[in-house]
């Protein structure tokens, strides 16, 4: 959600809509002037995200979801044991959410490489 599915579709669609204009004079359409602000579509890009947390994270708490944060590992304890941040946790069901991380190659691994960014570089982008 965060830099994966949906802010890389809110992105296509800023594309397709970028291509369309470019096709708005064979179809009778005058455009002159069109401007595209990237701080716009990344603050409401950025919102958009920042609202989906918010209603997931609601929908959590009202199913009466614990939701645990930070790194965790299986412990020798009776399982499913848990422990996170120093503290253990068991319960008939959990979800380990792992996440992830580009893995970034190195320049001799890929000549170049180390010229490109990740999605979450992209995302980051100001301007």
């Amino acid at each position: 959600v965060n830099v994966g599915c949906v802010p890389k579709k809110v992105m296509w669609n800023a594309a397709i809509h970028a291509e369309f204009i470019h096709d708005h004079a064979d179809y009778g359409f005058e455009t002159p002037g069109v401007k595209f602000s990237w701080r716009t579509i990344k603050e409401k890009r950025d919102a958009y995200v920042r609202r989906l947390n918010e209603i997931y994270e609601n929908n959590l708490k009202k199913a009466h979801i614990d939701l645990i944060r930070g790194y965790g590992k299986f412990t020798a304890d009776p399982p499913p044991t848990i422990e996170v941040h120093g503290k253990k946790y068991t319960a008939p069901h959990s979800l380990i959410a792992t996440g992830g991380h580009p893995a970034i190659p190195s320049d001799s691994e890929i000549p170049g490489a180390s010229l490109g960014i990740s999605s979450d570089g992209f995302f980051e982008l100001e301007e």
